[in-house]
């Protein structure tokens, strides 16, 4: 092999490893730009579920209380119709 062939197979595979080289970087920012990504989903995903513990505790705490209301709009109705029976026997045995 010539001096000449074996500086142009130099040149070559220094090429070639500089190609290599430029895709490896590529891939390292391509990676580290997925990890970003992931890590603010990671991160959003936590939030989210923090957000939804807090919203099933309130609407748990809000349910109840529509069910004491409800229970208690029952018992006036109940009481109110007690109340119209009485007065309705009041007046028939008035008239």
């Amino acid at each position: 092999m010539s001096e000449m062939d074996a500086e142009n197979s130099l040149v070559a595979a220094t090429a070639r490893f500089d190609r290599a080289m430029e895709r490896m970087e590529k891939s390292l920012r391509d990676l580290t730009g997925r990890m970003q990504r992931l890590n603010r989903i990671e991160v959003d995903t936590q939030r989210l579920v923090h957000e939804r513990a807090r919203l099933a505790t309130e609407l748990d705490k809000t349910s109840a209380r529509a069910k004491r209301l409800d229970d208690g709009a029952h018992e006036v109705s109940r009481r109110l119709v007690v109340a119209m029976e009485t007065v309705r026997e009041v007046l028939a045995k008035a008239e």
